[in-house]
């Protein structure tokens, strides 16, 4: 009876950390974002910071950044573009794709 339970915890206890996984990650990934990105480019992804503004930098929603493919945000992400710097010694590979799928996210709030 006791092995049982056991192991019913246990299977409950992973069920548990299946299911609530993906909201970490994206509780992690609106994390980066914020630190990372909503300087310049704005909590919402609109690029209407200042530094965004005088940079002029584009709307992350919009469609010439949602048109790009994942492979493409991610290099831009990576080695960076124009006078936005590279990440890739600052993120690892998994947290720059979890920043793609969060700006693919955050066209759909638009």
């Amino acid at each position: 009876m006791k092995t049982r339970i056991q192991v019913a915890a246990i299977v409950l206890a992973t069920a548990a950390g299946v299911l609530l996984a993906p909201c970490a990650l994206a509780d992690d990934a609106a994390a980066l974002y914020k630190s990372k990105c909503a300087g310049c480019h704005a909590p919402d992804g609109s690029g209407s910071t200042p530094v965004g503004k005088s940079l002029k930098i584009g709307d992350l929603r919009g469609d010439e950044t949602q048109k790009k493919t994942d492979a493409q945000l991610i290099e831009i992400t990576t080695a960076g573009k124009e006078k936005m710097p590279g990440f890739k010694d600052k993120l690892t590979a998994d947290q720059i794709k979890q920043l793609v799928a969060y700006v693919r996210e955050l066209a759909k709030k638009k």
